[in-house]
C-alpha cells in the first residue's frame, strides 16, 4: 500500500475552499473529463485522505489517477494498493521540467518523457506550478 502527500491548498479547483474535501463523485468527475479510465477503481473520501483501490489498472494508469485525484485542492494524501514503485516529485518554486528531468533522471533533454508521463494533466511543459505532483517515470528512456 503506497501513501503519497500531495499539498492541500494547491491543485485543480472543484469550486471548494481549501478546507473542504472534494466528493468521490467530484473527483470521479475530474478522472473522467481528464479522459482517463478508472477501469473499476473506486475513490473514497475520508477528510482529506482520498484511497484509490480495487480496479484493472496498470502500474502506469494507477499512477496517472493517484495524480489526478491528488493534484486537486483540498487533498493532502491519497493511499492505493499497487502502487509502492510509484515515483513522484513535487514541483518547487522555480522547477521546470527540465530542470526536474537532470534532478530525477540524469539528463535534462529527458524533459518531454516527464511530461509525456503526466499527460493529459499536463497540457503544456511550461505549465506547471509548485506544489503540483509529477509522475517520474521509471521506465523512460528504455
Amino acid at each position: 500500500m503506497g501513501l503519497f502527500n500531495f499539498l492541500k491548498r494547491a491543485g485543480k479547483s472543484l469550486g471548494l475552499g481549501a478546507d473542504e474535501a472534494p466528493t468521490p463523485e467530484m473527483l470521479q468527475k475530474e478522472v473522467a473529463d481528464l479522459g482517463l479510465d478508472a477501469k473499476g477503481a473506486e475513490i473514497t473520501v475520508d477528510g482529506d485522505k482520498v484511497t484509490v483501490s480495487g480496479g484493472s489498472l496498470s502500474a502506469e494508469e494507477r499512477e496517472k489517477l493517484i495524480l489526478a485525484v491528488g493534484n486537486v485542492e483540498g487533498v493532502a494524501t491519497v493511499e492505493a494498493a499497487e502502487a509502492d514503485t510509484a515515483v513522484f516529485h513535487t514541483v518547487e518554486k522555480g522547477d521546470t521540467l527540465s530542470a526536474i528531468a537532470k534532478k530525477t533522471l540524469g539528463n535534462a533533454n529527458r524533459y518531454p518523457e516527464i511530461f509525456e508521463a503526466n499527460r493529459p494533466m499536463l497540457s503544456h511543459p511550461d505549465k506547471i506550478y509548485p506544489g503540483q505532483v509529477l509522475r517520474i517515470p521509471t521506465d523512460a528512456g528504455k
